[in-house]
């Protein structure tokens, strides 16, 4: 009854093999589980899955395969929680939303001690305590033009600072493309030279020694020519970047196969005292963003890879990160990778046209001095000529 399921997962492109899905049957056999759909998911992932890089793949194919399973067995389902939920969230018209009152970075962090100490239950709908619903700027799933998230999930995205432990994932650099025009726009960025070993035919050397050596052959070898151009790529992952995943992945794995010397790593919104390589475990193995500065040569070309999206907070005050207390502004930080690295851009996945819109994006450009390109053919085009200078 499993085979479509072991199909599925190979469709999905996890190289699991048959033994792995024998192992599967075989566990079941015995018993080593209850009869829940969720032990059933772990045991599968252990088994089936040996790259934690596969498990994003996993979740969607089992996903594809065992959705609904649950409803197919229950005479009497629940309503989904998510419809519940719906009926505490409060729509308000665009002039209730104007008359919202602004606190204020600062007040607004002194409001929040304040009700920590107070509130000593749950709240839902109102415009004061930390709850769910309606107009407070403190909790989630309600509306205020500048708040603080305390759990649930981005709405609106006006949170100023958001409180949860939040999990992002890893851009799939195995993603198949669908056109190769981004490919071909990444090559404008090439400086070939021979490099390494020489295991590579020269034939016109051969040619040349062979005709001086009387027609006794002569093979001649060289270095293969090699793109040794150097890039940095920091890739801001989550929130708002959600909705530009599918395009992002198409740039970031291009430009893995176009740029054989790339080093990467993560951010969130604005770069600050860290930079990460796995989001799985990026609280744990995180990258000084002063030892990044200082490893790399000056003739590295740096790409920045986000749509700059966010509070102005976030660019321009110390604690203004959404998740920590950063001790230095992002702009301090984005200043020093600049005058780090001459040859910088910014590759921004949001539609130019809405750029206008956002506050926070008008101050990216200004500490980028405008060097801000959309992810476009004609965009990436525009980028790499410019670092190719």
């Amino acid at each position: 009854m499993l085979i479509d399921f072991f199909f599925t997962l190979k469709d999905a492109k996890i190289p699991v093999s048959i033994k792995e899905f024998l192992l599967l049957l075989e566990a079941l056999q015995k018993g080593v589980i209850g009869t829940s759909i969720d032990d059933f998911y772990y045991l599968a992932r252990t088994v089936l899955v040996k790259d934690e890089a596969h498990y994003d793949k996993f979740d969607q194919a089992f996903g594809l395969y065992f959705k609904g399973i649950h409803t197919i067995f229950e005479k009497n389902p629940e309503i989904p929680l998510d419809w519940l939920m719906k009926r505490i969230e409060r729509e308000l018209s665009p002039e209730q939303k104007a008359a919202i009152e602004k606190f204020g970075y600062d007040k607004l962090m002194d409001r929040l001690k304040e009700l920590l100490k107070e509130q000593k239950e749950r709240h839902e709908g109102g415009s004061k305590w930390i709850g769910t619903g309606g107009k407070s700027p403190f909790g989630n799933s309600g509306t205020n033009p500048e708040g603080i998230r305390i759990g649930g999930e981005s709405r609106n995205r006006s949170a100023v600072k958001v409180w949860e432990a939040r999990a992002y994932r890893d851009y799939d650099a195995e993603r198949e493309l669908g056109t190769r025009n981004i490919k071909v726009a990444l090559r404008r960025l090439r400086k070939f030279a021979r490099q390494g070993a020489e295991e590579e035919l020269a034939l016109d050397a051969t040619i040349h020694a062979t005709a001086s050596n009387a027609g006794y052959l002569d093979i001649k070898m060289q270095p293969e020519r090699r793109n040794n151009i150097k890039v940095l790529m920091l890739l801001d992952v989550g929130g708002t970047m959600d909705d530009h995943i599918a395009r992002t992945e198409e740039l970031f794995s291009a430009a893995r196969t176009e740029f054989k010397n790339m080093e990467f790593f993560y951010f969130h919104n604005c770069v600050y005292d860290y930079l990460w390589k796995n989001n799985r475990r990026r609280h744990a193995e995180r990258f000084p963003t002063w030892d990044i500065l200082r490893k790399y040569p000056a003739d590295t070309k740096l790409i920045f890879v986000g749509d700059a999206t966010m509070s102005p907070h976030e660019i321009l005050r110390a604690g203004g990160s959404v998740e920590y207390n950063n001790a230095e502004a992002g702009a301090a930080w984005l200043q020093r990778f600049t005058h780090a690295f001459p040859k910088c851009i910014w590759l921004n996945p949001e539609p130019e046209a809405l750029w206008q819109y956002r506050q926070s994006v008008a101050i990216m450009q200004q500490l980028m001095s405008h060097r801000m390109f959309p992810v476009t053919i004609d965009g990436l085009e525009r980028g790499m000529r410019l670092l190719s200078k």
